[in-house]
């Protein structure tokens, strides 16, 4: 494949007249959309849009190179537009942008990425960019592309192989930005060819949306003088401990080659230091600093990102269960009473059902694994998984002690709170620990991610969440007390409280004691209470559904795509579902679950509901009383929640 085989003539359009970016940006799109690469021209404009509002596209010099990855496009590819003067496009010098390419990339399948790196690379040569202005017609447009592409790499892999074997490198470079398509490729181009030209020999690693490319050795690293990372996105930093490292932004790597390269030359770069961040500075390094607050987020998000596909397999196959099981009318026993074993009690609903439990109880531990190790790298994978598999299990160390077949204390199960909290505390203590053993000799380097931080890190996280476990089952404890007295008060009321409460955490405390609370009523025939259990941890999936459906701006493209799931796992009380965007926005995400479960709990007890069964959602509303009106307050709630969290969260940006 080459550029041209992305680029067709129809989408390309010359020295047109464009009064602004937003003009040029749907023309570009109408390009696209003319030529059949998009299924809804409107959602891939949306795309654009936010991928702008993260950081102007323009290169400088005059190039502009927008780009998005969407569920809208149907085949990756190129349009491309010269300007007879040039639009103001927000670009880093300040100069017009007079030659646009837009890329359109499907959100799967990177077969194509490479390709249109070579058309980034080309762009950084401004005798080829002058050549694309003066083309007179798209065939000579496109004739130039392909004339160059042919040149530039004829035999790529001799020439790696001949630029890997003959090149010593003072200098290596690692660049990557969130997408993965445009600026990566540009920032290495552009560093390469600012050390050529200033002397010192450079080889830039991409982190690219189809892999590492040109991936450093560790020969290479040993020998050169320091590390550029030009990165908005979180790189493999290990393996740089003890070099001058400068760390920026991916444009910088574009716009500043020259200075990034200065730095290191001059000795003005920190050592890194893969036990504890940067380890010397100089006083005028200007290294830029990330906020508290993202890196926060970025570790959570790297925890829910891995997190997500256990919850999305584990609950549909969860409800596939519920689902045979309702068809072959096991939802109650033949005297009537709530069937215990709803879900599983058929051997056909048996299987996806446990097939989902399982799945379902990787969920917790690989939540915090992944936030620990991206905070402490790999060495905090393992502390943080037996650290959030604690939290799930609720052990302590009396059960641990007394059980010798690991069985938890079924009143300290800590739920995800205590799993995020596994997490960040495990990758704040292997931190730690690389410090506490920063005194071994460097013989022993080999050894402590392997051995030392793994097996101290993990003892000091299980303990800690140990120590941690009881104290959230005596808040159980004292949650469920509460809600007693509360009951003799106000049906309404403890109805709103309880499924306000199934919308707090998840899974975690709050919404266990509300739901230990609503079974344990069933037995006494208070079954009006589980009807306000049950629908309020209906309602948080549902709501999240519903925003994630109808405003789509508020959402990114990853959450969007798996949000319809929810409208599944909510129908069938699968709370779990909102955890990922609960973990990745609680305080806008769980209030607004909240408020709609709230109103949904309070609907059921003022229609006077009633539910025997203690789980299994809208497949056990027929067994239920007012089971129209437990549709119409379950709607309503979900409505609500959905509404007020459109509300406040913001429009998304991403890349």
């Amino acid at each position: 494949m080459k550029i041209i085989d992305l680029l067709k003539a129809d989408a390309i359009n010359l020295n047109v007249k464009l009064a602004s970016k937003n003009d040029a940006i749907d023309r570009l799109v109408s390009l696209h959309d003319a030529v059949g690469n998009l299924t809804d021209k409107n959602a891939y404009k949306e795309a654009i849009l936010l991928r702008e509002q993260q950081g102007t596209t323009a290169i400088g010099e005059g190039i502009a190179v927008p780009h998005a990855k969407s569920d809208s496009v149907k085949v990756p590819g190129l349009a491309a537009v010269t300007v007879d003067g040039g639009v103001d496009y927000g670009a880093p010098d300040n100069k017009p942008s007079d030659i646009i390419f837009m890329i359109a990339a499907p959100m799967d399948g990177d077969l194509h990425l490479e390709i249109l790196s070579r058309l980034m690379v080309m762009l950084m040569e401004p005798e080829f960019c002058e050549s694309l202005r003066n083309a007179k017609t798209t065939e000579e447009f496109l004739s130039i592309i392909d004339k160059k592409e042919n040149e530039k790499y004829a035999q790529p892999e001799e020439k790696e192989a001949e630029k890997t074997n003959n090149a010593k490198y003072r200098i290596l470079a690692v660049t990557a930005c969130p997408t993965g398509i445009a600026h990566t490729y540009m920032a290495a181009e552009a560093l390469e060819k600012a050390g050529e030209k200033m002397g010192y020999p450079l080889k830039a690693e991409t982190n690219g949306s189809g892999g590492a490319k040109n991936v450093l050795t560790a020969k290479e690293i040993e020998e050169c003088d320091g590390i550029i990372i030009a990165a908005d996105k979180n790189v493999e930093m290990a393996r740089f401990s003890g070099k001058p490292v400068v760390k920026t932004s991916v444009s910088n790597g574009i716009n500043k080659p020259e200075e990034l390269i200065q730095r290191i030359v001059d000795g003005k770069a920190s050592i890194y230091n893969a036990d504890g961040e940067q380890v010397k500075k100089s006083s005028d390094d200007d290294l830029e600093k990330e906020s508290f607050g993202h890196k926060v987020y970025k570790h959570l998000m790297n925890g829910v990102s891995h997190m997500l596909p256990f919850v999305v397999g584990g609950g549909v196959l969860i409800a596939l269960g519920f689902l045979i099981d309702t068809f072959l009318g096991n939802a109650t026993l033949p005297d009537g009473s709530a069937n215990g074993s709803f879900g599983f009690t058929s051997f056909a609903a048996s299987v996806p059902f446990w097939i989902g439990k399982v799945a379902f109880g990787f969920m917790l531990p690989i939540l915090a694994g992944y936030i620990s190790q991206s905070i402490a790298d790999r060495p905090g994978l393992l502390p943080g998984m037996i650290g959030g598999m604690i939290a799930a299990q609720g052990y302590t160390f009396n059960s641990l002690y007394e059980n010798q077949n690991l069985v938890g204390d079924g009143t300290a199960v800590s739920g995800f709170l205590g799993a995020l909290f596994a997490g960040f505390a495990a990758g704040l203590i292997v931190n730690l620990l690389k410090k506490v053993f920063a005194f071994l000799p460097k013989a022993m380097d080999g050894i402590k991610p392997v051995f030392l931080y793994p097996l101290f890190g993990t003892f000091l996280v299980g303990a800690l969440m140990c120590l941690i476990n009881p104290i959230i089952g005596a808040l159980n404890t004292g949650l469920s007390n509460g809600l007693s007295s509360l009951g003799e008060t106000s049906q309404i009321l403890l109805s709103i409280v309880l499924a306000a409460m199934m919308a707090t955490d998840m899974g975690g405390p709050f919404n266990k004691a509300a739901y230990v609370f609503g079974t344990a009523a069933i037995a006494d025939g208070n079954t009006w209470i589980m009807a306000a259990v049950m629908i309020g941890g209906m309602v948080p999936p549902i709501a999240i559904a519903l925003s994630t459906t109808f405003a789509k701006k508020k959402w990114s493209a990853e959450e969007r795509k798996n949000g319809p799931v929810n409208y599944l796992m909510g129908l069938c009380f699968i709370t779990e579902g909102a955890i990922p965007y609960a973990a990745s926005d609680p305080i806008r995400v769980i209030p607004s679950c909240m408020a709609g479960s709230a109103v949904a709990g309070a609907l059921t007890a003022v229609f006077h509901v009633t539910c025997p069964a203690p789980h299994g959602g809208i497949f056990t509303f027929a067994v239920c009383d007012h089971p129209l009106l437990y549709i119409v307050a379950l709607a309503a709630g979900s409505l609500v929640g959905g509404l007020v969290l459109t509300a406040l969260k913001k429009n998304k940006t991403e890349a």
